[in-house]
């Protein structure tokens, strides 16, 4: 059965930019400096106040995908998708980067991720939403069926475990070389894309997915059980 890897990258928007009274309901529980930076560090996790930036795929048995990534960069835009190690960069706006996805999407049998069923689909589901696009597949099957491979649960046991470490974590432990390792995580993305990195947070989306199939292939090489 036909198989794909999927990762997002999401950036945040500045605290100032919403009304004032967004401002104060995002800041309502804040009273200290350190809680107010906390809030403004934690805008890119919700739907409600950070866009996508980059989708990427990577089918892990043929080593083949794409990432559709946003840019506001000319050049980019008017050239030919690029393409590296396999995956093809594609820029665009955040609604294209979301058509592109359920495109996508809709032709695998199965689809793989880390937290996605905590993170990446309904994060994908609320910005769909707000750009009035329609869903091509269910992304939040069955937690315990086989359509949605989410590693993050298959390696934590479904929550039996008594700790939920990031995919950094689970990288070092298994030796795998970690999208985190060249200095740049999830919380740099927002700044990346204020500063114009387009293609730099696309190539850190690939890293992801990359770690995600080495991932993969351990849980079902040695933990899976039966195997296949």
């Amino acid at each position: 059965m036909s198989r794909v890897i999927f990762d997002i990258e999401t950036a945040g928007a500045d605290l100032e930019s919403f009304d004032p009274k967004v401002q104060e309901y995002l800041l309502k529980l804040a009273k200290t400096e350190e809680e107010i930076q906390l809030v403004r560090e934690s805008l890119s996790f919700y739907p409600n106040t950070a866009v996508i930036v980059a989708i990427g795929m990577l089918n892990p048995d043929t080593e083949k995908g794409v990432v559709y990534y946003q840019s506001a960069n000319p050049e980019e835009n008017v050239a030919e998708p690029a393409e590296e190690n396999g995956i093809t960069y594609r820029p665009c706006t955040e609604k294209e980067v979301i058509e592109g996805f359920w495109d996508v999407i809709r032709k695998y049998d199965k689809f793989v991720t880390f937290n996605g069923r905590g993170f990446d689909c309904p994060f994908i589901m609320i910005r769909s939403a707000v750009h009035n696009v329609r869903p091509t597949r269910d992304l939040l099957p069955n937690r315990f069926g086989n359509e949605h491979i989410d590693l993050l649960d298959k390696l934590t046991f479904y929550g039996a475990a008594r700790r939920r470490f990031s995919m950094d974590m689970w990288c070092r432990t298994f030796g795998i070389k970690s999208p985190k390792s060249e200095g740049v995580t999830g919380y740099d993305v927002k700044d990346m894309f204020k500063d114009g990195r387009y293609k730099e947070i696309a190539v850190y989306c690939a890293g992801d997915l990359w770690a995600t199939r080495e991932l993969l292939f351990k849980w079902e090489g040695y933990i899976k059980y039966p195997p296949g």
